[in-house]
């Protein structure tokens, strides 16, 4: 299943990811203004925590819509400097160009649903844990997934820094894929803890993603053709 149709809509500017990568760059340069102790508490309290989520929600109340609401901040919190750049940059590559398919809105909705049913199944899987899930991998994962499944046999132009110069290339969309669950491994192999739970975060991120997209074929349709 893929969307391929005539199209004589103007391009729009991907304002919506450039506002999502900017709010997650300022976060990160305000919270890393903490020292150590006061960034782990940050993102304690504002991380998804899979052993306070699934007690807040057997308790129905305040607690549990604490924990609810966790779901979407932690999207936007990044532990360091590597993860918040794999993150960033491909929100860059393909919320850009999902942004331009899906349209504004529908991309902050994809984002912000998608990534906090990701946290909330991580949250799941690793019930007992008190680590914090964080960061905007789930989101990101959703609209890898999205875009995937609109356009399969897509090429992505990407910018290349040569030195003093750069070059600009179109690479097929497949092997950014495979480049971007490259990075994920590495974070596995060598990051903290809070790596090895991006699994089932990235999993149900990219279903997630693909099921939405799969959904809102027929409006993209319309969409492009109308625009």
């Amino acid at each position: 299943m893929f969307v391929r149709v005539e199209t004589r809509h103007r391009p729009i500017r991907p304002l919506a990811t450039f506002v999502l990568v900017g709010g997650c760059t300022l976060l990160f340069i305000l919270l890393h203004r903490f020292d150590p102790a006061g960034i782990a508490t940050m993102l304690q309290h504002y991380g998804t925590v899979p052993s306070r989520m699934v007690a807040a929600l057997q308790r129905p109340g305040v607690d549990g819509i604490e924990q609810l609401a966790c779901l979407f901040s932690a999207l936007f919190l990044h532990a360091d400097w590597p993860h918040l750049l794999g993150n960033m940059v491909f929100l860059l590559i393909f919320g850009s160009a999902a942004e331009r398919a899906l349209g504004s809105l529908p991309l902050l909705v994809l984002f912000l649903l998608c990534g906090a049913l990701a946290n909330f199944a991580g949250a799941g899987f690793y019930s007992n844990l008190s680590v914090p899930i964080v960061g905007s991998s789930g989101a990101v994962s959703a609209i890898v997934g999205a875009y995937i499944t609109l356009f399969p046999r897509a090429r992505l132009g990407i910018v290349i820094p040569l030195g003093v110069f750069v070059e600009f290339v179109r690479m097929p969309a497949g092997i950014l894929i495979g480049v971007w669950i490259l990075i994920q491994v590495l974070f596995v192999v060598v990051g903290p803890l809070s790596g090895a739970l991006a699994w089932p975060v990235h999993v149900v991120g990219f279903l997630s993603g693909a099921a939405f997209a799969f959904l809102s074929r027929p409006a993209i349709v319309r969409r492009l053709r109308n625009g």
